[in-house]
């Protein structure tokens, strides 16, 4: 029998959170909001299913081009081909200056 590979596969140590993360809330990170041509880190919360971009995007830094409902559409470059993500804001930091 062949393995399942979903959308998750290969995660365990990438996908997972600390347990008391210094009492991060939850609704401040869905509130945030972002303008277009900011910096974000993607940074994938494991407990919002809803949202995430792939696994393979997890740490890296996009352009805010647009906004899709309560998402944001970010733009950046995967190697050398230029992608569009539609992520919600669980998942996304603003980058320090």
């Amino acid at each position: 029998m062949q393995r399942s590979r979903g959308f998750r596969s290969k995660t365990r140590n990438k996908l997972t959170s600390v347990k008391r993360p210094g009492r991060s809330n939850l609704i401040t990170k869905k509130l945030q909001k972002f303008e277009e041509n900011d910096l974000v880190h993607i940074i994938i919360d494991p407990s919002v299913h809803k949202g995430q971009p792939h696994p393979r995007f997890h740490g890296k830094t996009g352009k805010i081009i647009g906004v899709q409902g309560k998402s944001y559409v970010l733009g950046l470059n995967d190697k050398n081909k230029a992608k569009e993500l539609i992520v919600r804001p669980e998942h996304l930091k603003l980058q320090s200056e």
